[in-house]
C-alpha cells in the first residue's frame, strides 16, 4: 500500500504538469477553434529561459520573468503568424503551428547546446516524508503550484472582465462581435496564457533533470489529456493531465510485475492507451461538449 500511494503522488504530480500543458491547449482551442502545436516549442523555451535567468535573479523571480517572457513571445507569435489568417481553413492555421513549434524549437536548441541545462531548482531529487510515505518534494510543488494556478485561472475566466469577454468568444464569435467584444484580443490573451502555462509547466519538467533539445517530447502528453478530459473543457484538461500522469506512474511502478509480457517501457505509451480507450467509449472526452449534427 505504501508504495502504491507513493506511486500515485508520483503520478499527481507528473500529471499536474501535464494539466498546465493540456490547459494551454484547451484555452487556445477555446479561443480559436484551432489546436495549437506550438505548446512543446514553448514549454522548452520556458525551461531554458528560467535556466539562464536563475543565474542572473535567483530561482522564483527568474520563474515569473521567464513565465511572462514566454508570455510575450507566444503573443508575438500569434500577432505575426496567427492572426493574418484568421478566416482561413482550421486545418491550415493548424499546420502552421506546426511549423511554428520547429521553427521555435531550433532557435531554442541554439540556446541547449549539446549539454543538459539544469534549472537551478530548490527541490532536485530531495525527498521529504510525510508519515510513513518518502516522496520527492518536487512532486509536492508541482501539485501546490498547478492547484494555486488552476484556482486563479478559474477565477479570471468568471469574475474578471477579459475573462467573461473569452468566455463569450469560445460560446460564439460573432455574438461576441455584437457585444463589442474584441475577437482579436482574446486570440492574443489565450496565446499569452498558454505561453505562460507551459514555461511553468517547461521549469518543473527541468526540475532534478535538467533540459535538454528532446525535452520538448513530454509535452506531447498533454494530447492525450486534453482527449480524456474533453478538448473544449478546462475542468477537463485538468483531470485528464492527472489521470495521464497516475496512470503513467502506476504502469512504471508494477507493469514490470504484473504484465511483463507488455514489454519493457509500455509506461511511456500508456497514455496513448488510455486515450484510445476513453474515445471508443466517449469520442468527446469525460467532460467535453457532445457535437450533436442534425443530418
Amino acid at each position: 500500500m505504501k508504495g502504491l500511494l507513493e506511486s500515485v503522488i508520483r503520478g499527481l504530480g507528473n500529471g499536474s504538469v501535464y494539466a498546465l500543458l493540456a490547459l494551454g491547449f484547451v484555452i487556445i482551442y477555446k479561443a480559436t477553434r484551432v489546436i495549437s502545436f506550438a505548446q512543446p516549442a514553448l514549454m522548452l523555451a520556458g525551461g531554458v529561459a528560467v535556466s539562464y535567468l536563475a543565474a542572473l535573479t535567483g530561482f522564483y523571480p527568474a520563474v515569473l520573468l521567464a513565465a511572462l517572457l514566454i508570455a510575450a513571445v507566444a503573443l508575438v507569435v500569434e500577432r505575426v503568424s496567427i492572426r493574418p489568417m484568421v478566416g482561413r481553413p482550421v486545418f491550415v492555421v493548424a499546420i502552421i503551428t506546426l511549423g511554428l513549434d520547429v521553427v521555435l524549437r531550433v532557435i531554442v536548441n541554439g540556446f541547449i547546446g549539446r549539454d543538459v541545462r539544469q534549472v537551478g531548482d530548490p527541490w532536485g531529487f530531495t525527498q521529504v516524508s510525510l508519515g510513513p510515505l518518502v516522496v520527492q518534494s518536487r512532486w509536492l510543488a508541482m501539485m501546490l503550484v498547478t492547484a494555486v494556478l488552476v484556482a486563479l485561472l478559474f477565477a479570471f475566466f468568471r469574475y474578471t472582465r477579459y475573462g467573461l469577454a473569452m468566455r463569450a468568444a469560445a460560446f460564439d464569435q460573432e455574438i461576441a462581435l455584437a457585444q463589442g467584444v474584441s475577437v482579436g484580443a482574446v486570440f492574443a490573451l489565450s496565446w499569452g496564457l498558454a505561453g505562460f502555462l507551459a514555461a511553468i509547466a517547461g521549469m518543473f519538467v527541468g526540475t532534478g533533470q535538467g533540459i535538454e533539445q528532446m525535452t520538448w517530447v513530454i509535452a506531447l502528453k498533454a494530447l492525450p489529456a486534453i482527449i480524456v478530459g474533453g478538448l473544449d473543457s478546462l475542468g477537463g484538461a485538468v483531470v485528464g493531465g492527472l489521470i495521464v500522469g497516475v496512470v503513467e506512474s502506476l504502469f512504471q511502478s508494477y507493469q514490470g510485475e504484473f504484465a511483463p509480457w507488455l514489454g519493457q517501457n509500455f509506461a511511456v505509451v500508456s497514455p496513448y492507451v488510455v486515450m484510445l480507450i476513453v474515445l471508443m467509449v466517449r469520442p468527446y472526452g469525460l467532460f467535453g461538449t457532445r457535437e450533436v449534427e442534425r443530418v
